[in-house]
């Protein structure tokens, strides 16, 4: 299992590709995921099966949020993301739910882009000219 974060450019989405490992889901039929991000609707939002007997979906998320969730395996059992952020107990089962947290990094936050002037001055630039030896070689 694991949890694939991509962020947008703006800092203000999370695209998260949620994965259910073949050991996991065990000859499942169909997993859903299931969190607060569907108001744990149980069959809203369909993973797709691989050919390894993994199951994955793509999820885009607001950023700087935490977000429990878990897997339905074919509407009777439960699982939790083995490499999930952190857990947290449930509140309505005696049982814990697995967390994303879309926090952007700070190393993406720090990260300047370049200006329009600073690409166009690098674009306008022609090549020096190449120095060519006049010593022989013996």
């Amino acid at each position: 299992m694991s949890l694939k974060k991509t962020y947008s450019s703006d800092g203000k989405k999370c695209t998260v590709v949620f994965t259910l490992n073949a050991e996991a889901a065990a000859g499942a039929e169909k997993v859903y995921l299931v969190g607060d991000f569907n108001s744990w609707n149980e069959t809203s939002i369909p993973m797709k099966k691989g050919p390894d007997g993994s199951f994955s979906v793509k999820k885009q998320l607001d950023t700087n949020k935490e977000y429990q969730f878990r897997y339905c395996i074919d509407g009777n059992r439960w699982e939790n993301d083995w490499k999930a952020d952190k857990y947290i107990r449930s509140e309505i089962a005696n049982d814990d739910n697995s967390v994303v947290d879309t926090t952007v990094p700070k190393a993406a936050k720090t990260a300047k882009k370049p200006t329009s002037k600073a690409v166009s001055k690098s674009t306008d630039k022609k090549p020096a000219a190449k120095k060519t030896s006049t010593k022989k070689s013996k």
